[in-house]
């Protein structure tokens, strides 16, 4: 089974730097997760969100005071600072921080040490790793907002597909990701490089929204939207609720067909997101025990913020503790 250090080894460092990749790598993740959003200059970078007031120090660049700004993202208003409106240049002077420092306090000790890293740079960094260790590590992009960045003239599927081609990744190095079944058609077109459909607990896909189609998630996990997805990628990525529900005392209940309903479509399975801290796990039970709940319906891979604890779980190798 894989295991995808989401946003790299993000619950030991501050997210999408170089040090939580790194990181990961280093406690056994197969896959580096990076998601991908696009500055004015169209070069791709690794943040969670467009708007960055959260994961950088930029509120503390005067010199970028006047660009903080209020934007609909996917219907929702956001204020803040975005990498829409920062040339690559401008980017690299800003340096990352901790996302949840309430949560993650010790984090908050590598605030400052990294900028915000390319695509390009997390390839590198993985091709680097995987020589020193021995054994492979793939990059899992996740295109963050594509309809939202189109329309701004930085079509996040075109951007990925130069890169592709550039650095020439080839189709075991790279799996790309989306939660608009649209975006991964045109990429679908685009590259030979493996897709995967994210699907959320609750709601509907952002361009299904946008274009009036009415379906939501739950149709797209249906036997029929499964076919569906099946004709343009090759992994269903589901929230881990829509695999095995929480009870109302937050406890893992039974399993639903979704596992078995994917995998008749031909499609792989991953699930996201596994994470240590107590406030995420179900009642009554740690992180292996609910690795290991997940891990006997069949699923191929699973996204975590602890690599080394996931692979410790799953009986694979990681070279290193923290």
């Amino acid at each position: 089974m894989l295991v995808i250090a989401h946003r790299g080894a993000s619950g030991y460092r501050p997210e999408h730097t170089a040090a939580a990749y790194r990181l990961a790598a280093a406690q056994g993740a197969d896959y580096l997760e990076p998601d991908l959003v696009a500055t004015l200059d169209g070069v791709l970078v690794c943040r969670h969100e467009n708007e960055i007031s959260g994961t950088t120090d930029v509120a503390e660049h005067p010199v970028f005071a006047d660009r903080r700004i209020t934007k609909i993202v996917d219907g929702t208003a956001v204020t803040g600072w975005f990498v829409e409106d920062f040339t690559y240049a401008e980017l690299r002077t800003l340096r990352a921080r901790e996302r949840m420092p309430a949560l993650r306090s010790d984090n908050t000790a590598y605030d400052g040490l990294d900028e915000i890293p390319t695509f390009d740079m997390v390839v590198a960094l993985a091709r680097q790793e995987s020589a020193r260790l021995g054994r492979p590590i793939g990059v899992i992009p996740e295109i963050k907002h594509p309809a939202y960045f189109r329309r701004l003239g930085l079509p996040l599927e075109e951007l990925l597909t130069e890169r592709i081609l550039r650095l020439r990744l080839r189709s075991d190095e790279i799996m790309v990701q989306s939660f608009e079944p649209t975006s991964l058609r045109r990429l679908s077109v685009m590259s030979r490089v493996p897709l995967v459909q994210l699907v959320d607990s609750a709601g509907a896909p952002n361009d299904f929204l946008r274009t009036g189609d009415g379906r939501s998630y739950t149709d797209l996990i249906r036997p029929g939207g499964l076919r569906e997805i099946s004709t343009y990628a090759q992994v269903l990525a589901p929230h881990k609720d829509l695999v095995i529900p929480r009870t109302a005392e937050g406890c893992l209940g039974e399993p639903t067909c979704l596992v078995d309903d994917a995998h008749r479509a031909g499609l792989g399975v991953q699930l996201w997101t596994f994470r240590a801290e107590r406030r995420f796990l179900p009642t009554g039970i740690d992180f292996a025990t609910e690795l290991h709940r997940f891990a006997s319906l069949g699923v191929e891979g699973i996204f975590s913020d602890h690599p080394d604890q996931a692979a410790a779980a799953l009986n694979k190798p990681a070279a290193l503790k923290v």
